[in-house]
């Protein structure tokens, strides 16, 4: 875990309540899916049906974290450079926000 996280919020965190309700569902999702798949697994499943469901739990990963990075790049691009005190604030680069991107693929 790197020092942001640990430390609690930071500028850097999701700040639209719809998109982390959005983003927050897909996950649940994909971890109920991730549940049924390591059960079929488990239960010894046809293996087509398990590929099946786990190619759908890796959907649903990454269309949260194209999600989660699309909002950052909403906010980079209508929040005000600095934060509101003045100082600068914690914002993603757009070089941050590319090797996001590339983590995804």
């Amino acid at each position: 875990m790197d020092e942001t996280a640990a430390d609690g919020p930071s500028n850097r965190a999701l700040h639209d309540a719809d998109a982390v309700k959005k983003v927050a569902n897909r996950l649940r999702r994909a971890q109920g899916q991730l549940a049924a798949v390591i059960a079929a697994v488990e239960g010894g499943g046809d293996c087509r049906a398990v590929v099946t469901q786990l190619a759908a739990v890796s959907s649903a990963l990454d269309r949260a974290g194209f999600a989660i990075v699309s909002t950052a790049m909403r906010q980079c691009i209508t929040e005000p450079t600095g934060a509101q005190d003045g100082t600068d604030d914690d914002r993603l680069t757009v070089e941050e926000l590319e090797k996001l991107f590339l983590t995804l693929a």
